[in-house]
């Protein structure tokens, strides 16, 4: 399966805040099984956006670059295997 074009991230580890490099991705809540619908967050202006499914805070970080912190909530295509 390919890389996703768009950053998908997770909170599966359950932290009150996520900081990622990417104003426009994906959450998808927990690692597959456990994954709720993938919604589109696009930030706009604002740095911060909350996911309607699971309340995972995003926090827009420009020095992470696409990734995240904690680095394990960005999802990779490969750990659904």
């Amino acid at each position: 399966m390919a890389e996703h074009s768009t950053p998908h991230f997770h909170n599966t580890p359950g932290v009150a805040e996520i900081r990622v490099g990417a104003k426009e991705f994906m959450c998808i809540g927990a690692l597959p099984p456990y994954d709720h619908p993938h919604v589109y967050i696009d930030m706009g202006a604002e740095s911060q956006a909350v996911c309607p499914y699971c309340s995972t805070l995003y926090v827009y970080d420009a020095s992470l670059h696409g990734g995240a912190e904690p680095k394990e909530c960005v999802y990779h295509a490969e750990e659904a295997a």
